[in-house]
């Protein structure tokens, strides 16, 4: 398989592909708070939304957009309201926020997707936000600056912007996928993250391209836990425009799987960077499964132990207590057996059998957790399945940013 190259760039990387972020007062002054996404030519489009049955606005208006034809050339989204919870009205302001950004960008409404992120049950400020999809505009533009602040323009609480990039050959031909995403809490999506977007100038048929985006959500942005919660506007989209000049991408093109493999490494950088920028996060942690009767059953062991609060706040305090790591197993709702299982802080042994770490590796456990990543393992002991989550620890900060998220 080719190899993956990967590049320094974001959303813009891609061939045809330009971005703004700009201020435009959606809640707070001297804040980059709407973004634009652009494409010089039409696109193939795909989408994963929230499987959260109460959705946002924007998601309820992209799902049929997608439905309806699985193509579009620009992205509005604005950071500061979520437009969730805000019924028919909430629906309205979305399609105008749409129609307007087609307007100003002279191509059809069918052609532009929206998103919004913030605090729910807010209406949105309309006319805030077409004035900086007006200003977002003309400024569009291409390159590392046009990354940084559409990418700024998405977030919310997270402490840093985050971008990924890689390129591959195709045919012959330089194929480059760029993206960014926003995430920091509310985060175990079973889709995808709550806002992260993908370019590329790949040509890619449009059912294939959507049947990709999914597995590429499956392995990444479905394999991260920050706090166990599902957003309402959780939003992954993909638009390609084909200037690259490949033949058009199917599941029998000879390059198929390299494609597969680049659509999966820019969205696994990216999820990984979500982990990272954790609200509060001082850790990462990779939880690896392994000897599970099936691949399902090691899935639930995983997220268990990443979700479950006890063995976050151990992380965080240092605590080597992997009592909690085989109660958060026991309780998962795989198959298990505690006289087959062991777990691991890194390298060392902390449960073998039925037999427990003693002082020494209790000690060594903990000079381990000092370290901002480490990993924890557990073989089952019964089979053949596997699974790996990402995630991180549950700080006194995260507390203090939830409770005083809307005031």
């Amino acid at each position: 398989m080719e190899p993956i190259t990967f590049l320094s760039g974001g959303i813009t990387s891609a061939q045809g592909f330009h971005a703004a972020g700009v201020e435009a007062g959606v809640k707070y002054a001297n804040r980059r708070d709407v973004a634009l996404i652009w494409s010089e030519v039409p696109c193939v489009a795909a989408g994963v939304f929230t499987t959260n049955l109460v959705a946002a606005a924007p998601v309820v208006l992209d799902r049929e957009k997608l439905a309806a034809t699985p193509c579009a050339r620009a992205i509005a989204v604005n950071t500061g309201c979520a437009n969730a919870c805000t019924g028919e009205q909430g629906l309205a302001d979305a399609r105008q926020i749409a129609n307007a950004t087609a307007e100003i960008l002279q191509i059809p409404a069918e052609e532009v997707l929206v998103s919004s992120t913030g605090v729910i049950g807010t209406l949105l400020p309309v006319e805030r936000i077409i004035a900086g999809v007006k200003q977002a505009a003309g400024v569009l533009a291409r390159g590392a600056e046009a990354d940084e602040h559409a990418s700024r323009a998405i977030m919310t609480t997270d402490t840093k912007p985050k971008r990924a990039a890689v390129s591959v050959q195709i045919g012959g031909k330089t194929v480059t996928l760029g993206g960014m995403c926003k995430g920091a809490g509310m985060i175990e999506p079973m889709m995808a993250t709550m806002l992260a977007y993908v370019t590329t100038d790949a040509a890619v048929d449009p059912a294939w391209l959507q049947q990709e985006l999914k597995a590429a959500a499956d392995v990444s942005f479905n394999r991260v836990v920050v706090d166990g919660d599902e957003s309402t506007n959780d939003t992954l989209i993909c638009l390609a425009n084909g200037l690259a000049g490949n033949e058009v991408l199917s599941a029998t093109h000879p390059d198929a799987g390299v494609f597969s493999a680049a659509l999966k490494a820019v969205c696994t950088a990216l999820a990984k960077q979500i982990v990272m920028d954790g609200e509060g996060v001082s850790k990462f942690v990779t939880v690896k499964v392994t000897g599970a009767k099936t691949d399902a059953d090691a899935h639930l062991v995983a997220r268990a132990i990443a979700r479950s609060p006890l063995v976050k706040t151990s992380w965080f305090g240092l605590d080597p207590n992997w009592g909690r790591v085989i109660c958060a197993t026991g309780y998962s709702g795989a198959e298990v057996d505690a006289y087959k299982v062991r777990i691991f802080y890194g390298d060392i042994c902390a449960y073998d059998c039925g037999k427990v770490a003693d002082e020494a590796k209790l000690a060594a456990m903990q000079e381990l957790m000092k370290a901002r990543e480490f990993d924890v393992s557990v073989d089952l002991g019964l089979g053949t399945g596997t699974d790996t989550i990402y995630t991180c620890d549950l700080t006194f900060e995260y507390v203090k940013i939830n409770a005083e998220y809307t005031t």
